[in-house]
């Protein structure tokens, strides 16, 4: 019987697991519907190789959107790793998250369509900037409000739940900068969309580590 206490969740809080198990199954399948919209090109006059070449927008709209699933994937892992319990606002906050990563494969088959279409590129790629923004400001207030909520382990280093809140916010001010620039560059706004994924995941890969070495310690 005690040990049955000591393994309940106080009341309004829940277990990480679940959250985790279904964030990382949602994730997983976006992640592999983007490649299912590359598709293989049929009856052309042309040689291959010259089709593959043309089609190189959609190379690029999935790289980028892979690279950018793949950092919320691992921001995700690193902020759940810190949790004690979830509540229920949490799980609605997370849901709301993979709703709007949910939606990505359609923005980037937009992107991946007209790309090189004058003006319709600039629309497409300003869609795809907002899915972006939208991912990054909802990852920010999903640990920014576990920080609030007091959800974040107490034995953990207060300097690196300091350094994750640090480096969320800048992702979310590069994506705004981007969105403005892909009005006039849209090829070198989906670029750096690219480069502001991989900016997330290398700060955020430090702070995994610490974590990893502190439960490891304990």
């Amino acid at each position: 019987m005690a040990e049955e206490q000591t393994t309940q969740a106080p009341a309004g809080r829940y277990r990480t697991t679940r959250l985790e198990a279904f964030s990382d199954g949602v994730l997983a399948i976006v992640i592999t519907v983007l490649v299912l919209e590359l598709e293989v090109p049929h009856d052309s006059e042309l040689p291959l190789w010259e089709v593959l070449v043309d089609n190189w927008p959609s190379y690029l709209a999935y790289v980028v959107s892979f690279s950018t699933i793949g950092a919320v994937w691992f921001v995700h892992s690193v902020i759940t790793e810190y949790l004690e319990r979830v509540n229920s606002l949490l799980v609605r906050l997370n849901l709301l998250l993979l709703m709007v990563v949910s939606f990505l494969p359609y923005p980037t088959r937009l992107l991946a369509a007209y790309v090189g279409h004058s003006n319709s590129e600039r629309v497409a790629a300003v869609i795809y900037g907002t899915n972006l923004l939208l991912a990054s400001v909802l990852l920010s207030v999903l640990w920014r409000y576990a920080v609030h909520a007091g959800l974040v382990h107490p034995d953990y280093a207060d300097a690196d739940v300091r350094s994750l809140t640090t480096h969320l916010t800048p992702g979310v001010a590069s994506y705004v900068a981007m969105i403005a620039l892909g009005l006039f560059f849209p090829v070198v706004a989906v670029i750096g969309y690219f480069v502001i994924a991989v900016y997330i995941m290398v700060p955020v890969a430090a702070i995994w580590h610490r974590r990893r070495a502190h439960k490891a310690s304990g």
